[in-house]
């Protein structure tokens, strides 16, 4: 973008170019990718929607790597991780191991729906153990504390 400058005098007129950069549109293009960002990170990170069973159990510490993840919905349906697909109670030990990279020692973490027989689920920690995974972790919603809890 440049700009008319004259200079006193003669009436001649030359053109310099403008040496201010407009950085307007550019916080405006970051704010609107925040915002969507913002919106739309929650949504990735919650996977398959299940209902949890609610205990007094407190909040598990994050780890720094993504844990491994099998959720069972209330149709009895497996899935692994972030996946959309069901697969089959025999190809979770393959699917798993393959995410894994065969570090049998990572912990895997067992989401099901309240509602899912107890069968079931001991179905899929029986494919784990036979799989070789070593540890395995029930994830629960914890129970709000009432204020007797929280006064003693």
């Amino acid at each position: 973008m440049a700009m008319l400058i004259r200079s006193g005098g003669r009436g001649r007129s030359r053109r310099r170019p403008m040496a201010d950069i407009n950085v307007t549109p550019m916080v405006d293009v970051m704010l609107v990718l925040l915002v969507v960002f913002m919106i739309t990170a929650p949504m990735l990170a919650t996977g398959v929607p299940v209902n949890l069973p609610k205990t007094r159990a407190e909040q598990m510490p994050t780890e720094k790597e993504r844990p491994l993840v099998v959720t069972i919905d209330k149709a009895g349906q497996i899935f692994v991780g972030m996946q959309d697909e069901p697969i089959e109670l025999e190809q979770l030990g393959a699917t798993l191991k393959a995410i894994a990279n065969d570090r049998l020692d990572k912990r895997v973490y067992v989401r099901a729906d309240e509602a899912v027989l107890y069968g079931s689920v001991m179905e899929v920690l029986s494919m784990l153990q036979e799989s070789g995974f070593t540890s395995a972790g029930l994830p629960v919603d914890p129970k709000p504390k009432t204020p007797a809890q929280e006064g003693g």
